[in-house]
């Protein structure tokens, strides 16, 4: 009996773990990993050498249906966005409709100009446009003014703007078919400090991340910018950080 009962327990740890751990490495190279965290998600990562912080993981989102993509920041440079891009037409036969800088700093556009010279459209805030023009920043080609859908194969993608915080110009992706947030730097991940401040809006961060909880109340997956994947619990931990 006694046995059976450690028997039962091991096996409810195992079926837990199974049930949480949802993503699924499917690339990886020195420079980049993917991961798919549902039937059309995948998260993309990179890494970026910061003074202060070291070597920090940069993270994006695709968002692949019907032989499309769509894709949520770039990868820190142009040669590793040619691997993104490489992988998501080779391995995915998608091909790439749109890629989102979410604002304007390097680890959400510094891979922009290859994805252009592919021939790959990008879309953006309004704001993130005027700042990489002032910026000399790499510039993208196509604004919105706060709010924009966007086809997907056959299902769209929600982009949008709701308020400050660590940019003036932080935009959010959400994917309603599987209940998807791509939150960006806007959202930290569990147990992060509050990160890179120097172009931030720390007064209007927490409300900015309440109006994201309360326009999106069905998510089920958040991506942040930075870190290891969740549910709603980094939202009320970035609300919370920054209160």
């Amino acid at each position: 009996m006694k046995n059976f009962l450690y028997l039962l327990i091991f096996s409810s740890v195992l079926l837990g773990f199974k049930e949480t751990k949802t993503e699924k490495e499917v690339y990886k190279s020195k420079t980049l990993l993917i991961y798919q965290i549902s039937k059309h998600v995948y998260q993309h990562v990179s890494f970026l050498d910061v003074k202060d912080f070291g070597k920090v993981s940069c993270n994006g989102m695709i968002v692949a249906c019907n032989n499309e993509a769509v894709i949520f920041d770039t990868p820190i440079d142009n040669e590793t966005s040619g691997e993104l891009i490489d992988w998501v037409t080779q391995s995915l036969k998608c091909k790439i409709t749109a890629i989102i800088p979410t604002h304007y700093h390097i680890d959400n556009l510094g891979g922009l100009d290859e994805f252009h010279k592919q021939g790959i459209p990008s879309y953006a805030y309004n704001k993130t446009i005027q700042i990489a023009k002032e910026k000399g920043l790499p510039v993208p080609q196509h604004g919105f003014d706060k709010y924009m859908e966007m086809k997907v194969g056959k299902e769209k993608v929600y982009i949008e703007f709701l308020g400050e915080g660590h940019t003036c110009d932080n935009i959010i992706g959400y994917f309603p078919l599987e209940d998807i947030l791509f939150g960006g730097c806007l959202i930290k991940e569990v147990g992060a400090g509050k990160g890179n401040l120097a172009d931030a809006n720390v007064e209007e961060w927490a409300e900015t991340v309440r109006k994201v909880k309360k326009k999106y109340p069905k998510v089920k997956k958040v991506i942040p910018g930075h870190g290891k994947i969740g549910g709603t619990e980094l939202l009320d931990y970035t609300i919370n950080l920054f209160e």
